[in-house]
This record gives C-alpha cells, structure tokens and sequence, in this order.
C-alpha cells in the first residue's frame, strides 16, 4: 500500500499555542499511520502574503497593465513563478490531504494563510474556466479546515450573535477549496480553547486525535455538482434540478438554497 501525503498548512505565531498542539498531534498520529506529513509553517518561513509582480522573475507581459491572475498562469507555464510559490505547489501537487490548521481572524483565515492561497492557487495549476468545482483540479484530493475561534459555539449558532458557522464557512469551503476541485471534509472546529480549562482543552486535543484515525476514509460534504448548472445560460441551476427540489424543505446548499431554509450543518457535517 503507497502511503498517504498529508500537507498541514499552519498559521500561528506561537509554538506554545493551541493550534501548535492541534498541529503537532496531527502530525504525530498521521505519521503514526503511516503518512509521509510535510508542514508548512508559513509565520516561520515568513511567507509572503501579498499577491504582486515579484512573485513571477523576469518581464511580466503587460506591465502597465498587471493582471495577477493572468501573469501567474503564463509565468506557471514558463517555470517562472518565485521559489516560494513553486514549493508550496511541488508540496500541494503530492499531497492527499490538505489540512490548514489556524486560529480564526474576523470570520476567516490569517491574512499570510489566505496570501498562501492568493499565491499558491494560481490559474493554470489549481484551476480553469473548465476544471472547477466538482470537475476541479484537485477533485482526487481532500482538504479540510481545522481552527480555534475567539467564541463559543452558541454564538456560532442560527440564533447566535455570530450567525451561523455553516454560512461562514461557505466562502472558504465551497470559494476556494471546493472551487479548486477538492473534497472537502467536515472542518474540525476547536471552540474557543482560551476560554476553557487546560482539562476542557485536552478533551479536545483527544478528540481530534480519535478523528484522525480514520480521517482520510472519512467522505466529504456534499455540494452540488457542476453539471447540474447551464453554463450557457449564466451558471444557473437546471431547470430540472430545480423542479426535483421543488417540494423539498430546505435548500441544496448554504450558498445554493433555492429560497429555502438552510441544510442544517450543510459545512459542518458530511452527508447531510
């Protein structure tokens, strides 16, 4: 059996924080497994989080007028994307599994983690006009999110101050990596560790490490595949696709809801 790759993209300025032990216990139980684990701890390479002109070498093709999305993809082509950029996609090429493993900011990632995925994600390599979504790139891989959050989880709820954690999490799960073609697992939500005992943190820390037994069997969530869209008429959802679900209570999706209620846990729990 060819072991599993597992890249673990950490963002935390401590080693004595939450997230390193979150991080540490993946490494270790997944290495345990048998899974070659490679981290890339972007605060300690200081890695660059804004999208610009020096991450390609040489003359960029219209240089008075810079179009990130454009210049990464012929420079990706050419071999002429920054070392930095090239090895964080060397890492992702061979990687099974994606985790990224961060403290939540202001209801998404840290600004070097979502640089990483600005820079690293280009056009070209991560995806196409043609190959997104569910016929995406990275559609034999899977990726999840692993996070601590400020607060706690009933804030995070439908009647919560927060709103509910399944709509924040639409524009990470279903905007970026299912957009790139990745199944992605349930998140494993760590609800603010600060604000616990040190006995209520470990509790967690062995909860995770029990999921992590079987992570890389565990199946995805569930978002609507792209054939059911009409590409031709604005990436609409089918006609027929809609009429199925006509009598259904809720919606297909958090984003994709019909004007329904919201799928209870559609990003917090697969199969649902």
């Amino acid at each position: 059996m060819v072991s599993k790759k597992v890249l673990i993209v950490y963002a935390h300025q401590s080693s004595g924080s939450f997230n390193s032990a979150a991080k540490d216990a993946a490494v270790e139980v997944l290495t345990a497994k048998g899974c070659a684990v490679e981290v890339s701890d972007l605060y300690a390479m200081t890695f660059k989080a804004t999208a610009t002109a020096e991450d390609i070498t040489g003359k960029v093709k219209n240089a008075d007028h810079f179009c990130y999305g454009e210049e990464t993809k012929l420079a990706w082509e050419a071999g002429k994307l920054t070392a930095d950029i090239s090895e964080e996609q060397r890492k992702l090429t061979e990687a099974d599994l994606v985790i990224f493993q961060f403290p939540m900011y202001w209801f998404t990632v840290p600004a070097i983690m979502k640089g990483w995925m600005d820079r690293v994600l280009t056009l070209g390599f991560a995806f196409t006009h043609e190959k997104r979504y569910s016929q995406g790139i990275f559609k034999d891989k899977k990726a999840m999110l692993s996070f601590t959050t400020g607060s706690q989880e009933s804030m995070f709820s439908a009647n919560g101050i927060n709103g509910d954690m399944n709509v924040t999490l639409w524009p990470l799960q279903n905007g970026i990596l299912h957009y790139c073609g990745f199944q992605v697992l349930a998140p494993q939500i760590f609800w603010a560790p600060s604000h616990v005992p040190s006995e209520a943190r470990g509790i967690m820390l062995e909860g995770w490490r029990t999921r992590m037994q079987g992570l890389l069997g565990e199946n995805p969530l569930a978002f609507t595949p792209l054939d059911c869209f009409d590409g031709e008429k604005g990436y609409q959802l089918k006609p027929e696709v809609h009429e199925k679900h006509a009598g259904k209570e809720f919606g297909l999706t958090v984003g994709i809801h019909l004007g329904k209620a919201l799928p209870p846990n559609n990003q917090m729990k697969a199969g649902v």
